[in-house]
């Protein structure tokens, strides 16, 4: 991305921050109204900050490992304390080995799966060639 869409104290439209992201202005709009984001006003127009910018960032990155909305605004929220990011870090951490250990017991769920599958096709492969 060029320099110009990140220098400090840029605002982005709503259109803007869709095409970058690729989502919907809908989903920002969803976002504000679960208080994750927060845009100015400019008459009926929403104006979108840097740490708006951001904060959508982390909302879509959050989102694509499976973290709830809640676990989400709990992070965002941890980046105004003002201790350098340690507490939001921390919460972070935390939140990310329970999804990674909940995507763990997935897998193991998964692969079972599969391997249920594959058996029973082996199976009815078998039935078929033998009565054929």
């Amino acid at each position: 991305m060029s320099a110009e869409l990140r220098r400090p104290g840029r605002t982005y439209a709503i259109r803007e921050l869709c095409r970058e992201f690729g989502c919907t202005p809908r989903a920002l709009r969803f976002y504000e109204h679960k208080g994750l984001l927060a845009p100015a006003r400019d008459g009926l127009n929403r104006v979108y900050s840097d740490k708006d910018r951001a904060r959508l960032q982390l909302i879509l990155r959050g989102k694509r490992v499976g973290l709830a909305l809640a676990e989400m605004r709990e992070i965002l929220d941890l980046h105004d304390l003002g201790d350098g990011g340690a507490a939001q870090a921390a919460r972070s951490i935390e939140a990310f080995r329970e999804r990674i250990r909940i995507l763990e017991r997935q897998k193991v769920e998964i692969d079972e799966a599969i391997r249920d599958l594959t058996l029973g096709v082996r199976r009815l492969q078998r039935q078929l060639a033998a009565s054929s």
